[in-house]
């Protein structure tokens, strides 16, 4: 499974997000130029996490967009399926797609592909935006006790 742009960048800009979570609305603008995201782009994925109500907007001059919700309560998971869709490395596996053909109740192969599938999902379930903050919070300080050092 490999991840497009959209998850990427999306995730990105959801931690740019979660970084600057309690003040106030963020500006496109300001999350494109500090994620190096194209802001037309930027424009799309936003809209999408909007969408499905992981991001609010809020309009006027002072305006921008914030998380719906803390970043304590949204998993990496949840990003990735509104921007990826499932998390499945073969089709059959799709939730709500039902079965894909008429060996699925025989297919040796499925059950790999269900383990993977789930170990994915845990890995990304298992990941909020508070943690990738707060992991980013001690590379900044390990960064600087470095340089202290040096």
């Amino acid at each position: 499974m490999k991840l497009s742009t959209r998850g990427e960048y999306g995730l990105r800009a959801m931690f740019d997000l979660a970084q600057h979570y309690g003040e106030g609305p963020i500006p496109i603008k300001s999350v494109a130029e500090r994620q190096d995201i194209s802001e037309h782009y930027l424009e799309q994925l936003i809209a999408v996490l909007r969408k499905a109500g992981l991001v609010k907007s809020v309009r006027g001059a002072q305006g921008g967009y914030i998380l719906a919700r803390e970043p304590e309560e949204i998993t990496v998971g949840d990003i990735i399926r509104v921007l990826e869709g499932p998390i499945a490395p073969v089709d059959c596996l799709n939730d709500g797609e039902g079965e894909c053909c008429e060996r699925a109740e025989t297919c040796v192969t499925r059950g790999i592909w269900e383990k993977v599938r789930d170990s994915i999902s845990s890995v990304l379930d298992s990941f909020t935006l508070a943690d990738m903050v707060d992991k980013a919070s001690k590379m900044q300080q390990d960064e600087k006790n470095y340089m202290y050092y040096i």
